[in-house]
């Protein structure tokens, strides 16, 4: 069944290790694809290879990563946002976004700030309840945007309903950030998305040294569209920034396995402290997309959301003694890391719409590591002793 544990899809493992990594395209027969650092490329004739918008390394990386997404084409950027921007540059002034209203803060604060003074409109909407996303959609609707699992609350959104809707209407591009889940466990595009976005900076590199974006897609006519912006646009990776991503892709099915394994470990520990106020995964019977999680899904990763019991001092002191776990932004690594979302990752987001959302001073992000899961328990339950106080957690009962 679907969900039910971390089996991933069939050959993904062979596809990572394999895909676009063939010896033969190498005049030495590498096994590993080199780095190709050149900048400039011989052609054959005037026009006749792509140029300085080509790079061998790239080309591997972007191979593996359709191959793994289940799609045709894919595409690298310099970053998430990158990538973003290079998709939303397909539209034009007086056209109109709609996403989901829960989303990471880089994300939010771009259709915000940024296309919002070149004529792009955006309305956020909850897209866990079909009825209001459908309600704000406009017949110059030209974008829809979602993430599922979201940023930083863990809600899922039924990626075929969503489609359903945006087909209602001509020409409407609906993209679905993958992020959290990875193409591990879930396959936009096999369930009607037209591009499946992953900040590679998180689990598809795993390590925490590069910043990139990547994006699948089927349609070709599509893809040459988002090629064109990429590199209009600029927003294209080093080469050796593909290399690193490309190596950390060989091993992702391998770690995904154990960001599962721990995180379900930890949301299972947490849900029953007496110190957690709620714990957030989509693993638990007790997440209100849990069916959804296994109808679309097939397994999830390391992230964990929990809110505290008492208030800001608390989360505060929290933070300030856990030990194996790091107090950084980021995630997806196979370091533990732990986000304030409220003054850190989503600070951006307009107050209000935080508080609408329940991203409060006691929410807390966790992003489960590799570490032995008998340490992360631990230094989870020291850290939750020394925060909330005899005092303060009696008053809290």
């Amino acid at each position: 069944m679907a969900g039910s544990d971390s089996s991933g899809f069939p050959g993904f493992g062979t596809d990572t290790i394999h895909v676009g990594q063939d010896p033969n395209q190498w005049k030495s027969g590498a096994v590993i694809p080199p780095i190709s650092l050149s900048t400039t490329f011989k052609q054959t004739g005037p026009g006749e290879y792509p140029g300085r918008g080509g790079n061998p390394t790239r080309d591997c990386l972007e191979k593996c990563f359709a191959a793994v997404e289940g799609g045709k084409f894919a595409l690298a950027f310099s970053s998430g946002l990158g990538a973003t921007m290079s998709i939303c540059h397909l539209l034009k002034s007086g056209d109109h976004i709609v996403a989901m209203d829960d989303l990471y803060g880089g994300t939010n604060r771009y259709f915000r700030r940024i296309l919002a003074n070149m004529g792009v409109e955006t309305t956020f909407a909850d897209a866990t309840s079909i009825e209001k996303f459908s309600a704000a959609m406009r017949p110059n609707t030209k974008l829809v945007w979602i993430e599922t699992p979201t940023n930083p609350l863990l809600r899922l959104v039924d990626i075929p309903a969503v489609v359903a809707v945006a087909r209602k209407q001509k020409d409407v591009l609906v993209v679905v950030d993958n992020t959290f889940a990875t193409p591990y466990f879930q396959r936009p595009l096999d369930l009607g998305a037209d591009i499946s976005m992953s900040s590679a900076t998180k689990y598809i590199n795993g390590h925490g040294d590069v910043v990139m974006g990547l994006t699948a897609m089927n349609d070709e006519a599509l893809y040459k569209r988002l090629h064109f912006t990429l590199y209009a646009g600029g927003a294209c990776p080093s080469a050796f920034d593909c290399y690193l991503v490309n190596r950390g892709m060989k091993t992702l099915h391998v770690r995904m396995k154990e960001h599962f394994r721990n995180a379900m470990a930890v949301a299972n520990h947490l849900k029953t402290h007496p110190r957690v106020e709620t714990v957030i995964y989509p693993g638990l019977p007790e997440h209100p997309h849990h069916e959804l999680y296994k109808r679309q899904m097939k397994g999830f990763s390391g992230m964990v959301t929990f809110k505290l019991k008492g208030n800001l001092e608390n989360a505060t002191k929290f933070l300030q003694t856990i030990k194996v776990f790091t107090l950084a932004e980021s995630l997806g690594g196979f370091e533990s890391l732990v986000d304030h979302p409220a003054l850190m990752t989503h600070a951006s987001v307009p107050p209000e719409q935080r508080k609408e959302l329940g991203i409060d001073d006691t929410l807390l992000r966790l992003s489960v590591g590799l570490e032995d899961t008998k340490d992360i328990i631990e230094d989870l339950d020291q850290a939750l002793a020394a925060a909330v106080s005899l005092s303060s957690f009696i008053n809290t009962l």
